[in-house]
């Protein structure tokens, strides 16, 4: 019989593309089976294992993190193109995540029971038994941390599937989270879309957690609703980012709302990809813009210190942001090249897309109502505030929003018509998350929620045990086949 062909996955360094990073094994069918196997066997008990104790290993893994956090950023910035400093954050705030899931899943874990007239409920919370992660390549490190770290306290173990543009970095995380636990509880599955699709539809596997594009997201969706499999989808979004009239941006402001277009090169799904100012300003802020933006806009290797704008992820990226300049071009928009290229890069050696600013387009327009998910950016005028949420309504996305105003219950009371599922105020991208905020997007950008308290109970089923009061210990008891009583004393008679 001829053994399965083995298939190495190579990885590019966006900005060197001439220089491989290095490589990884894709796992063949047969072996994603196993590692789902491994995990069930692992699985009952390590939820047996006592919350405090689970706790005690996510500190040990965020522990093995930090002191591997040099490296390891390193090696990301090398494979994913993302600045250096950017990396030390991402790995950074991975720890952190881990840290705060220690400190706060034991006491949400808790059992909770309510003994009075009505009866005896008790309700526990249930790990599924294995988590499928599915994990994009633009912040590899964390977005593996905020399932890893909800699902193993929540006594889950956990397959994880990185993707195969950036999986270096991940990898080498997940064998020193695995190195803290017991074996079989984190595995690792490498491979492209065949191996997305076999774990999201195995058998065993108890809950999908996903996070990345729409066009994967329903395939694996899809999948997992062949096997009756719950799911947790964290997709693309179109986000807006709006200063309301009486917005008064400081330098320091228009600095932060800069890079939370084009941190990451734009890659990133909760980036503000459309920015609403009133019309009568579009020219005052578009030259107050570009100003901040060659304040802290420097495109250049991701390993030079001044880099703070790296290549877009791949070739194909690249192509696709290019298009959509180019399109925007013709339909008459009128485009503003942002910030510097650093000293002696060599734009020619990586995917290097230099950030751009829009004018001049309507919303029709595909780089306005499609995630462009690149270092492009449309500025677009407004009126009114009913229009205004009426253009940042449309469109099958709702992920994330923000609110730019010197009012701040102002801004709380427009967001609120806003139909997304996360909405800034006066800051956008990574600069308004929290570990304690539940992060998710509505429509087509997903369902379920990541990081806080949501975050853990996305990985838990609530188990409840009654023991009705009638059947109690004094209880009245009740007649065969009776509907219990409403929980208002002198009302409707069972």
């Amino acid at each position: 019989m001829t053994p399965p062909r083995v298939a190495e996955i190579t990885v590019e360094n966006p900005a060197r593309t001439a220089q491989p990073v290095g490589s990884v094994r894709a796992q063949t069918g047969a072996e994603v089976d196993g590692a789902v196997a491994a995990a069930a066997a692992a699985a009952p008990g390590w939820a047996r294992t006592p919350a405090a104790d689970r706790a005690a290993a996510l500190l040990r893994i965020a522990a093995g993190l930090e002191g591997a956090a040099e490296d390891l950023s390193v090696l990301l910035a090398r494979e994913s193109g993302k600045p250096l400093a950017d990396c030390r954050g991402e790995v950074g705030y991975a720890c952190a995540v881990l840290r705060w899931y220690a400190e706060h899943a034991p006491p949400l874990l808790a059992r909770h029971t309510v003994d009075d007239a009505g009866g005896l409920l008790e309700r526990r919370l249930r790990p599924y038994g294995v988590v499928a992660a599915l994990t994009p390549w633009n912040a590899p490190v964390i977005l593996t941390a905020v399932k890893l770290a909800p699902a193993l306290a929540a006594g889950n173990a956990v397959v994880v599937k990185p993707s195969p543009l950036a999986p270096l970095a991940v990898s080498a995380f997940l064998a020193g989270a695995a190195r803290e636990l017991p074996p079989g509880v984190v595995r690792v599955c490498h491979g492209h879309a065949r191996t997305a699709l076999r774990l999201a539809g195995r058998p065993g596997v108890g809950k999908l957690s996903f996070t990345g594009g729409a066009v994967a997201g329903r395939a694996v969706g899809a999948a997992a609703a062949g096997a009756l499999t719950p799911t947790t989808m964290e997709l693309g979004g179109n986000d807006a980012a709006v200063l309301l009239d009486d917005a008064a941006l400081t330098e320091a402001d228009l600095d932060r709302l800069v890079l939370a277009s084009f941190a990451t090169a734009g890659q990133v799904c909760m980036a503000a990809k459309r920015l609403y100012v009133p019309r009568a300003r579009l020219e005052s802020f578009a030259e107050r813009y570009a100003a901040a933006a060659a304040r802290v806009l420097r495109l250049g290797d991701p390993l030079d210190p001044g880099t703070t704008v790296g290549p877009v992820i791949s070739a194909e990226a690249a192509d696709r942001i290019r298009a959509l300049v180019a399109d925007a071009r013709a339909r008459g928009g009128a485009a503003v090249e942002l910030g510097a290229v650093r000293p002696g890069t060599d734009l020619g050696s990586g995917h290097f897309v230099r950030p751009v600013l829009l004018l001049g387009l309507r919303e029709d327009a595909p780089l306005v109502c499609e995630e462009q998910f690149g270092p492009a950016l449309p500025l677009l005028g407004y009126e009114d505030e009913d229009e205004l949420v009426e253009r940042v309504n449309a469109g099958p996305y709702g992920l994330a929003a923000s609110v730019w105003s010197a009012d701040e219950q102002r801004a709380f009371a427009v967001a609120a018509r806003l139909d997304v599922g996360f909405r800034f105020v006066n800051t956008h991208n990574r600069t308004g998350m929290a570990l304690r905020a539940a992060f998710g997007g509505v429509k087509g950008s997903g369902h379920g929620r990541e990081y806080g308290a949501e975050g853990l109970l996305e990985y838990v089923q609530p188990v409840l045990t009654h023991a009705p009061g009638a059947f109690r210990a004094g209880g009245a008891g009740m007649a065969p086949g009776a509907y219990p009583a409403g929980p208002v004393a002198g009302g409707p008679a069972a």
